[in-house]
């Protein structure tokens, strides 16, 4: 077992340890709702976020975790609902809005999706995570500058943001700058990033890039 592992079980015992003492702690039943969620136990997740929300109808936390219980369950609708819920208790929860924005993404409502990153970013505009979404969303509708942009200020945040070197791969493919493409397609290999097998076999008929 790894040590990690190990120290999960740990905590997990533990939790069930303390909940049997403080059944009506909702910061328990949050922590044991991650307990869960790294064991891949969805169902119990859900079921201990929502013991917590109903100790604690404000923790946010739970709520936002809940919904990504349920994307991991497939339900984007039930999703969705825990975090336009979030975003009722707390308009300024900027990982609601960048939820939302991914599950947008999901079904296809691109510019419902742009939207709410934009919203996100206006309450805190240096999360890598959320310029790079935005830039995806924008390549997904063929806006090729603004994806650029969106994922170079991604970058200009964290240049070792593997994602935003994806993106900046697909967007320059798309543009037809082969080169620039080849030199995100480096950078996101040498951080690990799986990128698009087609298009990383195309860019390294042009150069030799790190092979698997």
């Amino acid at each position: 077992m790894s040590s990690n592992r190990k120290k999960d079980e740990e905590t997990f015992e533990r939790l069930k340890r303390e909940l049997i003492v403080r059944p009506g702690s909702a910061p328990l039943h949050y922590d044991m709702g991650l307990a869960y969620g790294r064991r891949g136990d969805l169902d119990e997740a859900i079921s201990e976020f929502k013991t917590a929300l109903e100790l604690d109808p404000g923790m946010v936390e739970a709520r936002i975790n809940l919904g990504g219980m349920y994307l991991r369950k497939g339900n984007i609708d039930a999703a969705i609902r825990e975090n336009e819920k979030v975003i009722e208790i707390d308009p300024n929860q900027i990982n609601a809005y960048s939820n939302l924005g991914f599950l947008y993404v999901q079904l296809g409502r691109l510019d419902e999706a742009i939207d709410l990153y934009l919203k996100a970013l206006a309450i805190h505009n240096r999360v890598p995570q959320v310029h790079a979404n935005l830039g995806y969303a924008y390549l997904l509708k063929g806006e090729l500058e603004k994806a650029i942009e969106a994922n170079m200020k991604a970058l200009a945040i964290s240049e070792r943001f593997a994602p935003a070197h994806n993106n900046l791969m697909l967007a320059f493919y798309h543009k037809g700058d082969i080169d620039s493409a080849r030199l995100h397609c480096e950078k996101a290999l040498g951080l690990g990033f799986l990128v698009h097998p087609e298009i990383r076999q195309v860019l390294e008929s042009h150069n030799d890039l790190p092979r698997e």
